[in-house]
């Protein structure tokens, strides 16, 4: 197994680290009080050409290899101190433009992709409902056929873009019978009649990532609108999930390098008791500590990476990329918080909103509780 990048995914990586830093960093300290969505910020990055990293060329996309995509999802976190740009990102290509596909039938992917490619329409999902979050499969949501079409009806829960989404994957039952074998997906734009979006929800972290619930009343589909064909939304759902689960948090391992260079200056600069802080040993084991979680995460990551590109990949593998990334984020974004002191407490420091983002990918994507039972399954428990 040989992680290394290739000169061209060096020189991709790099490429990607320089223009986030350059183009994605402009007021978030105040976006983030006021939860605005940088959408100058979102054209850039289409113009960059990160939004069609899984698309195929022919739909105007970059059919970027799983460790390329690695590769620039790491430099864009460790560049870009926007977390919540970042998070939609995320949401538009997993959710949105992977179900699309890998399950899209040909006018489906002609009428989309290139836009979700090119930035020109924005992507989500609408799978959690107030009463179905881990337990995701029980939705009350229903799709009832009627002539050539569909009527959903139900309500959807944090869906992540849903302010701003030009097209949404639905999730819902399509047989009254119920199980695994009801669920089928849909992709609805926006403004179909009967399809409402909810205020913008207050977030603890990710604050500039507009999420917000969605009421379907009603809403007529064409038949030609599902993905997969009737029962396979589950098929859908799992798919999203394993690519979801596998590059989500690549950002975190960039995010966590930009944290330990942080945390490795200010302890070389700031002096206690006449010696620099990182001359105690209670600040460097921290550090080293932190030294450590980036480097194993970063191994699992492009572990996930190659088992994906040598189609080898699986819903275990993604998992444990899932909660180990989303665990050592958390803890490293409170070690740097300790290691600024006071400092890391203020919100002008920049230090304390990688802690807020970090608390949701804990949550996001399945709880960490959630991967730990899909791990405990594979290991027969």
């Amino acid at each position: 197994m040989d992680f290394e990048w290739s000169a061209e995914q060096r020189l991709y990586h790099d490429e990607v680290l320089r223009f986030a830093e350059r183009e994605l960093n402009e007021d978030v300290l105040r976006r983030d009080d006021d939860s605005e969505f940088s959408a100058d910020a979102w054209k850039r990055c289409a113009a960059f050409g990160l939004q069609a990293l899984p698309v195929p060329r022919e739909h105007g996309g970059e059919e970027a290899d799983p460790l390329t995509i690695l590769a620039a999802m790491e430099a864009l976190g460790r560049g870009c101190t926007d977390g919540g740009l970042i998070f939609s990102l995320n949401a538009h290509m997993w959710a949105c433009e992977i179900p699309l596909v890998r399950f899209g039938t040909e006018d489906q992917k002609r009428r989309y992709l290139p836009g979700l490619a090119d930035g020109s329409l924005i992507g989500g999902q609408a799978m959690t409902e107030p009463d179905s979050g881990s337990d995701a499969y029980s939705l009350l949501a229903k799709a009832v056929r009627r002539g050539d079409g569909y009527v959903l009806s139900g309500t959807k829960a944090f869906v992540t873009n849903a302010p701003l989404a030009d097209v949404l994957v639905v999730f819902a039952s399509t047989d009254p019978a119920g199980g695994l074998g009801s669920l089928s997906a849909f992709v609805v734009e926006r403004g179909t009649p009967g399809l409402s979006v909810g205020r913008p929800l207050r977030k603890m972290g990710l604050r500039t990532s507009p999420m917000s619930e969605v009421s379907l009343e009603d809403v007529v589909v064409p038949a030609g609108q599902m993905l997969g064909g009737p029962g396979a939304g589950m098929s859908v759902f799992r798919v999203a999930m394993e690519w979801e689960r596998s590059c989500i948090l690549a950002s975190a391992v960039g995010a966590m390098e930009r944290q330990l260079e942080r945390c490795l200056a200010h302890a070389r600069s700031r002096r206690q008791f006449g010696k620099p802080i990182g001359s105690f040993q209670a600040v460097s084991h921290r550090i080293v500590d932190m030294k450590l979680r980036l480097e194993t995460a970063r191994l699992l990551l492009y572990r996930s990476g190659w088992l994906r590109s040598v189609g080898r990949a699986s819903d275990l593998d993604a998992s444990m990329v899932k909660l180990y990334l989303s665990e050592c984020f958390v803890q490293s974004s409170l070690d740097a918080i300790q290691v600024f002191g006071g400092y890391g407490y203020m919100e002008e420091y920049e230090v304390e909103r990688d802690l807020r983002d970090a608390v949701g990918s804990r949550l996001y994507s399945g709880t960490s509780e959630i991967q730990r039972n899909v791990i405990a399954a594979h290991l027969g428990l």
